[in-house]
């Protein structure tokens, strides 16, 4: 660790990345066996590092060098069918609260693709790309909608900017009805229940949040879903509701990617209230929001050589589902692939921001993903 520190502070761009194990579906493999029963524990550690400049006044220049996260993870299994991850986040971007911090430990029983039960600490199942590791999203960041509408920088507000998508519950999945000459799985499912507060967190109100998709795969690498959530969250004694749905679709084919997704929130947000200590109750203030949100990507990554692969995408999000509210984010970003655990990113962001000062502005990026 002591070689890795000193390639981030003295690289032009930090190191990084998160293992492509995190976004898949299907059961890993955990290594040799140390019984029949227990497998050897995989231990690994990884980190995002940039370098980003930004044209946008009072912005003075952007941040600069930086260090997104460093993470350490251990997977394995137990009496063959029960896989377990526990990962932790060792240090996260700057200004960041409550570093270092658990990020994920589950178990999951996985003996039949049709039911896999998971309980513990992990990715919310809604919307495509939440559950992407930063390597495959091909981008040097999550779409707007994934942040706000899967719990990352949350749109209802509160202390959701450090949960990256995950919760406390537990979810039921499978793959069902295989078809065609290669036996792919027609149906996809997820439904889970969760705590609605985010990571590290106790349930606040006695509620619990209902997660679920439900993903159509009529060709090998196709899949059409639709995800639907309902929940609550509470912070400094208010509470807010989370009512959304997303519809999408992505498809994989020789190293060709496609993906677009569109999501609805409703429910106001936690600025949107006051708490009044006499009354003990919330109350909505004049200058509240109108309880609506939206957004939409759409990206598209092209294989040019085996170690280039480019990305174009379109991110949309509307803070009040109205065109006065948009903000637009048009990216291009080639993927240098150095080495299977080496990857170099440029990112160029053209901004236009119909709430800000400064409508348009840019921003170029610079990322290196290194995983051990």
């Amino acid at each position: 660790m002591k070689h890795l520190a000193i390639l981030l502070l003295g690289g032009l761009l930090s190191a990084a990345t998160l293992q492509a194990q995190e976004a898949k579906v299907e059961k890993p493999s955990l290594g040799r066996k140390i019984t029949k029963w227990v497998s050897v524990p995989k231990f690994g550690a990884y980190a995002v590092g940039y370098y980003k400049y930004n044209s946008e006044e009072g912005k003075h220049g952007g941040d600069g060098f930086g260090v997104r996260m460093v993470r350490a993870y251990v997977d394995g299994s137990i009496l063959t069918d029960f896989r377990y991850r526990i990962q932790v986040e060792i240090s996260g971007t700057p200004g960041t609260p409550k570093t270092p911090h658990l990020k994920d430990a589950f178990l999951a029983w996985q003996h039949w693709k049709e039911l896999e039960v998971k309980v513990g600490q992990f990715k919310r199942c809604f919307t495509f790309e939440n559950p992407f590791n930063p390597w495959d999203v091909g981008m040097g960041d999550y779409s707007q909608l994934t942040k706000k509408f899967s719990g990352m920088t949350d749109h209802s507000g509160g202390e959701a900017n450090i949960n990256g998508g995950r919760d406390i519950g537990i979810q039921l999945q499978g793959d069902l009805l295989p078809i065609g000459k290669n036996q792919h799985r027609l149906f996809h499912y997820q439904a889970g229940v969760y705590n609605g507060q985010g990571i590290n967190r106790l349930d606040a109100n006695g509620r619990k949040d209902l997660i679920g998709t439900f993903q159509v795969q009529p060709i090998k690498g196709l899949y059409v879903g639709v995800f639907g959530w309902t929940g609550n969250m509470t912070y400094n004694d208010i509470t807010v509701n989370r009512k959304r749905y997303a519809v999408g679709a992505k498809y994989d084919y020789h190293d060709w990617t496609a993906r677009a997704e569109y999501a609805h929130h409703t429910g106001y947000r936690i600025s949107d209230y006051e708490y009044n200590d006499e009354t003990h109750r919330q109350m909505l203030l004049p200058n509240a929001s109108n309880g609506k949100a939206d957004a939409w990507y759409l990206t598209l990554g092209v294989p040019c050589t085996p170690w280039l692969k480019i990305y174009a995408k379109w991110d949309a999000y509307r803070s009040n589902a109205t065109n006065a509210s948009l903000q637009n984010i048009y990216s291009i970003c080639p993927n240098f692939q150095i080495h299977k655990n080496l990857m170099l990113q440029v990112q160029y962001n053209f901004v236009h921001n119909r709430l800000a000062k400064q409508r348009e502005h840019h921003e170029l990026w610079g990322m290196l993903y290194f995983r051990l």
